[in-house]
């Protein structure tokens, strides 16, 4: 069986800085520590931080006074942030930067006087955050191209459009297509708000998955990165592309006819878990494994400042 692996994979720097952010914590604060929502979205990450004595809560009123809290990394709203600040909890945000940057933007058009329209899925935590960045109503939800062709603006001349982060490329290439058809004057982003590792691993997915039978993308089912992959799997000549989380996931009978089997993963999907699928089909096939890889990702983003080396922490 040919193996073919697409790179980047691993975990982008936004999950890199979440993760050592309560890693650190955890060293200089000790056990328990709070988390509000996952600090990313996988349960293998998730499972490993509640070992070391991490609890992960849904709302901050579960969170004991004064203990060490920590934002996920895919942000909070305003709302979350005051209530933090009204229970004196020890907050330490580990929102993604680029989480951080649709924010700023979306407050910069806010002051500007822009109606806002925001790209992505409704209820996802990090579109939560976004719309809660701003009063009610500022920002308004477009999911589909369907959305963007009846969207009715307060002024048309005066309208600006931000992204989630973890969407696909081509989805949010022809919704934006739309609004800019219907809305010349729009304003959209310097710069792309999908992020840099969601943009190279659906790229190296686009490369594999017209050459394989089947494509494999490691991550769980509430990673919205991941999902995307397997959508952009099949969407670009993959016959069966399938969201897996561990090997035990593997349902054997859909690649005893596969010669060709792609393999990526999420950009919360530690590496582990990739060389734990491969071994798995290394028991059962002889393989011959390829690698493609894509672009070189070199971003860092650093710690906040109170988790940095050896400085004071209270």
């Amino acid at each position: 069986m040919k193996v073919i692996l697409a790179q980047p994979r691993g975990f982008c720097a936004g999950v890199v800085r979440a993760i050592e952010i309560v890693e650190r914590a955890l060293e200089r604060y000790g056990p328990p520590i709070y988390v509000r929502h996952e600090i990313v979205h996988n349960k293998y990450v998730v499972e490993t931080l509640k070992a070391k004595g991490v609890q992960f809560v849904e709302e901050l009123e579960d969170v004991p006074a004064d203990a060490h809290a920590i934002f996920s990394a895919h942000g909070v709203s305003k709302r979350i942030e005051r209530e933090a600040l009204a229970r004196d909890l020890r907050v330490i945000d580990a929102t993604c930067p680029l989480v951080t940057k649709v924010h700023r933007e979306a407050e910069l058009h806010h002051r500007r006087g822009r109606d806002i329209i925001l790209v992505g899925h409704a209820g996802h935590p990090e579109v939560v955050g976004t719309i809660g960045q701003l009063p009610a109503g500022s920002v308004r939800l477009v999911e589909t191209i369907a959305d963007a062709e009846r969207f009715e603006p307060h002024d048309p001349g005066n309208l600006a459009y931000v992204t989630q982060t973890t969407l696909s490329i081509d989805d949010t290439a022809e919704i934006v297509a739309v609004l800019k058809r219907r809305f010349p004057e729009i304003v959209g982003p310097h710069k792309e708000d999908i992020c840099y590792a969601t943009t190279n691993r659906q790229d190296a997915v686009k490369r594999v998955a017209p050459v394989v039978d089947a494509m494999i993308v490691v991550g769980s089912p509430n990673s919205s990165n991941s999902q995307r992959l397997k959508e952009v799997a099949m969407r670009n000549g993959c016959p069966y592309a399938v969201l897996m989380q561990r090997a035990a996931d593997i349902d054997w009978s859909k690649f005893e006819h596969a010669g060709r089997i792609g393999i990526t993963a999420g950009a919360s999907a530690p590496e582990v878990l990739v060389q734990e699928i491969v071994d798995a089909f290394a028991q059962r096939f002889a393989l011959d494994i390829k690698v493609i890889t894509g672009a070189e990702e070199e971003v860092f983003f650093p710690l906040p400042r109170p988790l940095r080396g050896s400085e004071a922490a209270e």
